[in-house]
């Protein structure tokens, strides 16, 4: 999953960049208004983490632009003013969720996942395939009750298909939400991380359709 995180305060951006990596996320950061705008017209981002108080271009005008664009990624709002009129304008302008500065990192996870949770119209916090559960709170993997040991990038696109089990997902589409803007995507990298997950999870969990993509079959989880 990728999100994109629009923070001016080097610090925290620093430490809420280095905390939604370690949750499992590719992240891109930006530093201003107009960089966030331009990023979120241009990249497709599950969801994004939107500071108002951006320089150069505010991030309710940012939300604005974005959502009279047609942009739908769910979008937490941060903001240092604990005033209920801005709230109220944030939400107005298209934002989903709200934390004031500051904010426990672990609640603004929990808000990311719930976030995720309802774009994709799932009610449960564990994503699940037969007997193979993603806990996106523990970033972690388990196949018939047995942990199992992911890089991050493995994690990010096992992440992703459960996201979508039941469809086919284009290797264009992967490669837009499981790595960042700074990650070199070399064409052969995607069949390389299906390989290896395909060998740590089953072979036949993943279905390739040929000239069309990938696809987890969804199946029901463990009683």
């Amino acid at each position: 999953m990728r999100l994109l995180l629009a923070e001016d305060d080097p610090d925290l951006a620093r430490s809420l960049r280095r905390a939604l990596t370690e949750a499992g996320y590719a992240v891109d950061l930006a530093s201003d208004g107009q960089e966030a705008a331009w990023l979120g017209e241009t990249e497709p981002y599950d969801a994004v983490v939107l500071d108002l108080g951006l320089p150069v271009l505010d991030g309710v005008a940012v939300l604005r632009r974005w959502r009279a664009g047609g942009m739908s990624a769910p979008v937490l709002i941060l903001t240092a003013r604990d005033g209920w009129a801005e709230k109220v304008i944030g939400f107005d302008a298209g934002g989903d969720d709200y934390l004031t500065k500051p904010f426990h990192t672990p609640e603004l996870l929990a808000r990311l996942r719930a976030l995720l949770r309802r774009a994709a119209g799932r009610a449960s916090a564990s994503l699940s395939s037969g007997d193979l559960v993603l806990d996106p709170g523990a970033a972690a993997v388990t196949l018939a009750g047995q942990p199992v040991r992911l890089t991050s990038l493995e994690y990010r696109l096992l992440h992703y298909l459960l996201m979508h089990a039941g469809r086919v997902v284009s290797r264009t589409e992967l490669t837009e939400h499981l790595y960042d803007q700074d990650f070199d995507r070399d064409s052969n990298t995607m069949e390389v991380i299906i390989g290896r997950l395909r060998r740590k999870i089953g072979a036949e969990r993943i279905i390739t359709q040929r000239g069309l993509g990938y696809r987890l079959d969804a199946m029901p989880g463990p009683a």
